[in-house]
């Protein structure tokens, strides 16, 4: 197997295995998780509200089990967005590609124990894309705009970052671009960082502090001093159990989710050039305090509650694109890919062979543009 190969299976199986095990103890509190599981989970889990089905009647979802989430629906269908494409997205590509597969195409949701349209199981936030392309017309490059600032579209850009792989500028570019027809303000940017820190993580001998680096050099506002306060707060302790409390401490300023996390207040999720969301610079904080080892990572992000499915995801598709796909336990592994229905490797092979597509179709326009410029000096411009 490629190394590039090997980057972009371990990043996409690492994402979904952290989603998996992430999901179990979203929306709770460290408190919480410990109280129900008897102290910190150190694997795939149970539901944390056995009566899951009626429990939650508005989201009966059987989380925990080794099940993916919308998360991982959502990054494998930007996959099969570039696999349709095969070369740079736009925001025009999720109103005529990635919509119609979020409507029409049947897959297996775990959490609904059915196979179904995607549509059915993601989060509001998420179906904003529909509403807004499919029914409102919107123009994709401001459709984003209206919509609750959240996670939803950072979530699923560890393919942006393989497509774009050793090129943060480039994977921050191309997901802000896409971005633009689901999420805005801080929401927008942080999937646009996030891609960057994946694709810098696919550069062969890449380190935990390249990654941070190549995070900080395309940040902006809130986001840049979010991911600065926490990654400096990580640099205080050396293990994920004691970085729960203080990773939580040093992204409160700009959190505008505050302390319950359920029950947001007025001021939530509203565009901010100060705030940040939540699960990126947590993520990379694990990752920091992991000194970039898989296990401990997702550990400390499943752990950390709140949003830990998606903390969790970012933080394994970061430290699976450094080490590949071995470096996620095989229990782990084998769990989820059963109980998901899921080929861990697939989505990954397939974004490395459109890597290496894209970037010799970006050599080819450059070298157009190349010779066309060279014309300027025989005319003596």
């Amino acid at each position: 197997m490629k190394a590039l190969e090997q980057r972009a299976i371990g990043s996409l199986a690492g994402a979904a295995v952290g989603d998996a095990l992430g999901g179990a103890t979203e929306g709770r509190s460290p408190e919480q998780i410990k109280q129900r599981y008897g102290g910190y989970v150190t694997g795939i889990v149970g539901p944390f509200l056995p009566d899951w089905q009626t429990a939650r009647p508005m989201s009966p979802y059987h989380k925990g089990d080794g099940h993916i989430t919308d998360d991982t629906l959502m990054t494998n269908t930007i996959v099969k967005v570039y696999e349709a494409k095969r070369d740079h997205l736009d925001a025009y590509d999720m109103a005529d590609l990635l919509v119609p597969l979020l409507m029409n195409e049947k897959v297996w949701i775990p959490e609904l124990e059915k196979e179904t349209v995607a549509l059915n199981r993601i989060f509001l936030a998420e179906k904003w894309l529909v509403t807004r392309l499919h029914y409102g017309h919107v123009d994709p490059r401001e459709a984003g705009n209206g919509n609750v600032v959240n996670c939803g579209a950072a979530m699923y850009m560890a393919p942006v970052g393989i497509a774009n792989a050793t090129n943060p500028q480039g994977a921050y570019a191309e997901a802000i671009e896409i971005a633009g027809a689901h999420q805005l303000s801080y929401g927008r940017e942080a999937a646009g960082v996030f891609a960057a820190a994946v694709a810098e993580a696919m550069r062969p001998g890449a380190s935990v502090d390249d990654v941070i680096q190549a995070s900080l050099s395309v940040a902006r506002d809130g986001t840049r001093s979010a991911i600065e306060a926490v990654a400096k707060a990580a640099t205080t302790v050396d293990d994920w159990q004691s970085a729960i409390g203080v990773l939580r401490e040093a992204i409160v300023p700009f959190d505008t989710v505050g302390p319950n996390y359920r029950e947001p207040g007025l001021g939530a999720r509203r565009p901010s050039r100060l705030h940040a969301i939540e699960e990126l610079p947590v993520a990379l904080g694990m990752v920091i305090v992991a000194r970039g080892n898989y296990t401990d990572a997702v550990l400390g992000a499943i752990n950390y509650g709140r949003d830990s499915d998606s903390i969790a995801t970012m933080a394994g598709a970061i430290c699976g694109a450094m080490h590949g796909i071995e470096a996620i336990p095989e229990e782990w592994r084998n769990t989820v890919a059963r109980n998901s229905r899921l080929d861990l490797t697939a989505t990954g092979r397939s974004m490395a062979g459109i890597a290496v597509e894209i970037r010799a179709k970006d050599r080819a326009r450059h070298a157009a543009s190349e010779a066309a410029f060279a014309e300027f000096e025989v005319a003596g411009a």
